[in-house]
């Protein structure tokens, strides 16, 4: 798989997820807020190892070289 996300994004991305993921996670009231964190983080997550962004994709944002 071709990868469009460099290093350092891939870094922020996984230091995200695992924040989110991990036993200090921000809570909200609206319980939907919570869920929609719980899915970015593992979003996040998972493009941290692949090293693919399907939005980079569609918007033509990628790693040069």
């Amino acid at each position: 798989m071709r990868q469009n996300l460099g290093t350092v994004d891939r870094t922020l991305r996984f230091a995200l997820a695992f924040w989110w993921l991990g036993p200090w996670p921000l809570r909200f009231a609206a319980e939907w807020v919570n869920w929609l964190i719980i899915a970015v983080a593992w979003i996040a997550l998972a493009e941290s190892f692949l090293g693919y962004c399907w939005l980079h994709e569609m918007l033509g944002i990628g790693k040069r070289g």
